[in-house]
């Protein structure tokens, strides 16, 4: 990418422990990310970044796009060797902004090559796509480590609905430049209240149609306890019921 210092996006925490193959790639991506286009960005140059052979990455990765995923499992791993922090005291919401900003503490040494790989989402549907399917799967993690329930048809609304709303804090993120990251906070805190909000007339919803859901599924067996009834009935009277002959 252009106008892009030499050093821009390298990583800031030190070096990558000596023997951690699957680190040193990651930390060759980003950096690589850093200095030019994703899609120009070869396996072989990863590589020659990490110091590792083309058989080490096989057996680390499966493909270019599987080095995110690792690298969201890093961030993963980062914020949740913390999650014994959180005060169950304060409200979900409080709980889950701790959560999310030390996950953007995690990502600022990476912060540049974020920038292209982001831009590269955008030029790739598909991709955005795959790590749409990685992005949920750590904001499991991010809730359950907020201490917030993400399960059942309503969680699953929930996971997407912050996986989308955490594409916005990244793009704030991103070009806020003020001291302590000011606009991000704003933007944090925006995003939640009106989530909150969102979840609170979901669960009411949830709510509702508990009983409709509970009916369906008792209608639903019985019906089928009267159809294996009908089979076992069929078989001993020595035929098949039409529904088994195909």
């Amino acid at each position: 990418m252009a106008n892009k210092s030499e050093s821009a996006g390298k990583p800031e925490a030190g070096p990558t422990p000596r023997g951690d193959t699957r680190g040193a790639i990651v930390d060759a991506l980003l950096t690589l990310a850093a200095e030019q286009r994703f899609e120009d960005i070869t396996i072989s140059a990863i590589c020659g970044a990490a110091n590792v052979s083309l058989a080490d990455f096989r057996d680390a990765f499966p493909s270019k796009g599987a080095v995110l995923a690792g690298f969201s499992r890093r961030l993963d791993r980062a914020v949740l060797e913390h999650g014994g922090d959180r005060n169950l005291d304060e409200g979900a919401k409080e709980r889950l902004f701790d959560v999310l900003m030390r996950r953007l503490d995690a990502m600022t040494p990476y912060r540049e090559g974020l920038r292209e790989i982001t831009q590269y989402l955008r030029r790739d549907p598909l991709a955005a796509l795959a790590v749409n399917q990685v992005m949920v799967n750590s904001m499991r993690f991010m809730l359950e480590a907020a201490g917030i329930a993400h399960e059942g048809a309503a969680g699953a609304i929930k996971l997407q609905g912050l996986v989308l709303a955490w594409g916005r804090i990244v793009d704030v993120w991103l070009t806020d430049d003020e001291p302590g990251l000011a606009r991000t906070m704003a933007e944090l805190d925006r995003v939640l209240t009106r989530g909150e909000k969102s979840v609170a007339t979901l669960e009411r919803l949830d709510d509702f149609a508990a009983p409709l859901r509970a009916l369906t599924r008792a209608a639903f067996e019985t019906r089928q306890r009267a159809a294996d009834g009908f089979r076992r009935r069929a078989r001993g009277g020595g035929r098949e019921p039409e529904a088994d002959r195909y």
